[in-house]
């Protein structure tokens, strides 16, 4: 595969994952008030309509200085670069850590976008047992959290350059 068809292969991930993450939040957007819920599955997990003015769940949120959003939107674009960056000087082969990035890249666009343009982000899966409960996250969030998951399964289990290249003794 060329170098040029993993590169459009990678992008086109991202691509998804910001069509989809867009289009979820519009459904809930547009179909459950803010801070109303529907259960799905009774006692595990429910759909919920909720803006997030912080970080990942909800750090910073109550944080009442003028520079969060400009601070979140800054980093957010720092490591949209060096995710692109990454994807585009590694994609000479398919292998799992183009694929993480991919997710990244496009989670990351997902919940930029939000940001620029209301200042929060929206969040609506909810997983939670008893009193217990995981904070809402997004299909952008997951699309990271995947992703950043994929990075570290090449870490641990990956074969390093150096032992991949060399030849195998008889």
């Amino acid at each position: 595969m060329t170098t040029h068809t993993t590169r459009s292969f990678h992008f086109l991930i991202a691509v998804m994952v910001i069509v989809l993450d867009r289009a979820a939040k519009w459904a809930v957007v547009k179909n459950i008030s803010l801070h109303d819920t529907i259960q799905v599955i009774p006692g595990f997990f429910r759909l919920t309509h909720v803006e997030n003015r912080g970080a990942a769940f909800g750090i910073f949120a109550d944080s009442p200085s003028e520079w969060k959003i400009a601070a979140l939107v800054t980093f957010s674009i720092v490591a949209l670069a060096i995710v692109s960056v990454l994807l585009w000087r590694n994609s000479h082969s398919m292998h799992t850590t183009g694929i993480g990035l991919a997710l990244i890249l496009g989670g990351a666009v997902g919940n930029l976008w939000d940001r620029l343009l209301s200042g929060r982000v929206v969040d609506f899966l909810l997983f939670y047992v008893g009193q217990y409960q995981w904070p809402a996250f997004n299909v952008a969030d997951s699309a990271i959290v995947v992703g950043a998951g994929l990075l570290v399964v090449e870490i641990l289990f990956g074969k390093s350059s150096s032992t991949a290249n060399r030849p195998e003794k008889a």
